[in-house]
Parts: structure tokens; C-alpha cells; sequence
């Protein structure tokens, strides 16, 4: 082990695919997002209408998020318990057997079954991903750095995964003897089902096989009165943060549709910019020039700026403006998001997979609450963007929950007699 990622305690190849597993399954997702519509539009068949449409899209997605939501904390406690490699095997073995199923479904019913059965499996993958960092890294900037690599490998995933859903249909579609399997998505989906499964083999023989100890999560710093609910805090601020952002991506994919008439393919570039500024706005708050500990100053504003974005989207009336909107919705999320993981798992101690599981399950509880409230207020006529008016005013209050966590997540030092800090 002679570069950066092995002298931190993470060995190259770990770090790899451990980013590749989480790649894997938010490229899956993100594959999915922006044609759900359109997939649903085709299974509902001539009886279908723009309120049908809307439910089924927001439905679907939140059923997606609340599987996770119920499985992520499980899988964090069974990878403390049990280790970690077996259970991230599951993950992706079960998450690419799943999306394969997906590909071949011709039955509205039973693309409910798949997307819980997807969002449990995958469950397994992000936190229990994040656990193996907090136990292989020895210092708190090297931890924050680390986590940042899996959390923009994620962003990728997402990035990429809209433009593959609908670049490689569109593509096949001119070839006639994979038509038929364009015109239900089977191709992107195929091909994310099969990367998960090699991820899986290559995590087989690098991802360590039980838990390594975690002396370097011992801090040794004095632990405040109130720190028994500053997790309980920031997970309520994770699962806030995650309904912005999904009551956002099922508006932006439902409003593109039916009022702005966008195609497929500006709805996929719309999602890819959304994941573009998250990836940078990550590198950079991460970046090396910044400390880990500055991080906790980032939360109230982030929060104050996606707050504003989400009162003002549905009252954007062209695509330049909704591109603005965008812009601030993803750049707060994209630092909130990583924030919030690096300071639970920095609490967590020895139990990173149940903490980090416990994060994974408040966001997805928040992208479930979000999606479905997206799609079921979308025609909602008495107040237009209800959905999206409803979470402004939730972020709203999760920027006066945050005003006191710096000065908690890291104590004023206290002096000797003498004047010096200690």
C-alpha cells in the first residue's frame, strides 16, 4: 500500500469498490427517475390520465425511499455485528437481481414489488459502505475525505444514470432486433444489474471480512451533556434535507412533462445539472484546504438557501430560471448531505453501521415523504407547488433546529489556569 488512500488505512482497492458499490446503486436510481413517467404512462395504457400518471410516479419513488428507510438501521446493526462484506455482498447481489427483474416487467403491480425489493437491498450498500470508512480511517480530515469519495461516487451514479435511461433506449430504438427491449427501458436497466453484480465480486475480495477494530474512533475529547440528542438533531435535519430534494426531483421530472412540454432528454440534463453541482460543491467544501471541523458553520445557511429555492420553484415560469432554481437546490444539498454523515459518523464511535444506517433510513424516510407528497400535491389546484410550499416551510424550521449545533458538535475549548487552551 504505497499511495494516499492505503497510507490513510484504506487500501486502494477497498476505496475502489467501495465507491463503485455506491455508483452502482444510486446510477440504478437515477436510470429510473426521469422516464418513470413516461414508463407509467405506457403501462397505464389509453385509460390513463395526467392525475394517475402523477400519483403512480410520486408513489413509486417514495415507495423506493421508505424501503429504505426500513432497512437501512438494520443492516447497519447486522454489518456492527456480523461484518461488513457479507452484508454489502446481499446489497448487491440482491440490488442487481432485482433491476434485472425490473427490465422485463410488463405489470404495473409488480413494478411496486420491485421498487421496495430494489430500495431494500440497496439499503445495504450506502451505509454500511460509509461504516467500512469510519472503521479503516485514522484521523477525522482523512475520515471527511473519505466519505466525501463514496458520497460524490453517488452523485455520479445519479449524474450518469438519467442520460444512460434515456441515451441507450433512444439509441436501440434504431436497431431492430432490441426495440421491443428499448421500448421498456430493459437495456439500462440490464446493464445496471450487471455492474452491481461484478461490484459484487470484486467486494468479495477486497471489502475486509469482519469488522476491523475501531480504536481510532476513540476520540478522547470531553462528550457534552446534550450530545445524547445531537444525532437525534441532525438525523431530523437529514430528513429534511432529502424531502427538499425529492419533492424537487419528482416536480422537476412531473412540471417538465405536463407544463413546461420538455423531453426526455432536457428533463435527463436538468437531473444531470442537479448532479453536476452537487459534485462540486462536495469537492470543493471537502477539498483539502478546507478543515473537516469548519463543516459544522455550512449547515444553517445551506439549509436557509434550499429553504428559499423551494419556496420559489413553483413559481418559476421558464426553463432559465428553473435551471437557477436548480442550481440552489442541489449546491445546498449537494454540502448538507456529507456534512450531516461526516458529523454522525463522528459522533457514532464503534457503532458507525447502526449510526450511519440510522442516517441512510432518516434521509429515505424524508425522500419517501417527499416523492410521495411531489406526486400526490402536484394537481393539487388551491395552491399551486403545494408540495414543494409545505417543505419550504419545513426547512424553514430546520434552519432554527440548527442555529446551535457548531458551538455543540465542537465545545469551546477550556483553559488552564494559566490561560491556555486544553
Amino acid at each position: 500500500m504505497t499511495d494516499r488512500a492505503a497510507s490513510a488505512g484504506v487500501p486502494a482497492s477497498t476505496m475502489a469498490v467501495l465507491m463503485a458499490s455506491v455508483f452502482a446503486v444510486s446510477m440504478g436510481f437515477g436510470v429510473v427517475l426521469p422516464l418513470l413517467p413516461y414508463l407509467i404512462e405506457r403501462l397505464l395504457g389509453a385509460g390513463g390520465n395526467a392525475a394517475q400518471i402523477s400519483r403512480a410516479t410520486g408513489l413509486l419513488t417514495g415507495l423506493y425511499m421508505l424501503s429504505l428507510f426500513l432497512f437501512a438501521p438494520l443492516w447497519g446493526y447486522l454489518s456492527d455485528r456480523f461484518g461488513r462484506r457479507p452484508v454489502l455482498l446481499i446489497g448487491l447481489i440482491g440490488f442487481g437481481a432485482t433491476m434485472l427483474t425490473f427490465a422485463f416487467i410488463e405489470n404495473l403491480l409488480a413494478v411496486y414489488a420491485e421498487r421496495f425489493l430494489s430500495g431494500m437491498f440497496a439499503a445495504a450498500v450506502t451505509p454500511v459502505a460509509l461504516a467500512t470508512i469510519g472503521d479503516l480511517t485514522a484521523t477525522d480530515d482523512v475520515r471527511a475525505r473519505r466519505l466525501t469519495f463514496v458520497s460524490l461516487a453517488g452523485i455520479s451514479g445519479f449524474l450518469l444514470g438519467p442520460m444512460v435511461g434515456v441515451l441507450i433506449p433512444r439509441g436501440a430504438a434504431n436497431v431492430p432486433p432490441i426495440v421491443g427491449m428499448a421500448d421498456s427501458l430493459a437495456l439500462p436497466l440490464a446493464g445496471t444489474a450487471i455492474f452491481s453484480l461484478l461490484v459484487a465480486v470484486a467486494a468479495g475480495m477486497t471489502i475486509p471480512g469482519t469488522k476491523r477494530d475501531a480504536t481510532a474512533l476513540q476520540r478522547g475529547r470531553p462528550t457534552a451533556k446534550s450530545a445524547a440528542w445531537l444525532v437525534p438533531k441532525m438525523l431530523a435535519l437529514a430528513f429534511i434535507v432529502s424531502a427538499g430534494m425529492a419533492v424537487f426531483d419528482v416536480g422537476l421530472a412531473l412540471r417538465g412533462k405536463q407544463e413546461l412540454k420538455l423531453t426526455q432528454f432536457q428533463i435527463a440534463m436538468m437531473f444531470t445539472l442537479c448532479s453536476l453541482v452537487m459534485f462540486v460543491v462536495q469537492a470543493i467544501v471537502f477539498s483539502p484546504w478546507i478543515k473537516s471541523e469548519t463543516t459544522r458553520w455550512l449547515i444553517a445557511p445551506a439549509l436557509a438557501v434550499q429553504a428559499t429555492a423551494l419556496l420559489l420553484a413553483p413559481r418559476t415560469p421558464d426553463f432559465t430560471l428553473m435551471l437557477v432554481v436548480i442550481g440552489a437546490i442541489a449546491a445546498s444539498t449537494g454540502i448538507l448531505s456529507p456534512i450531516l454523515t461526516y458529523w454522525i459518523s463522528n459522533e457514532a464511535r464503534k457503532a458507525q453501521g447502526a449510526e450511519l444506517g440510522k442516517q441512510t433510513s432518516a434521509a429515505s424516510l424524508g425522500a419517501a415523504a417527499g416523492s410521495a407528497a411531489g406526486g400526490l400535491l402536484f394537481d393539487f389546484a388551491p395552491v399551486p407547488g403545494a408540495a414543494s410550499l409545505l417543505v419550504g416551510a419545513l426547512t424553514i424550521l430546520g434552519v432554527l433546529l440548527s442555529l446551535g449545533l457548531p458551538l455543540l458538535l465542537v465545545p469551546r475549548k477550556l483553559c488552564d489556569a494559566n490561560g491556555r487552551l486544553w
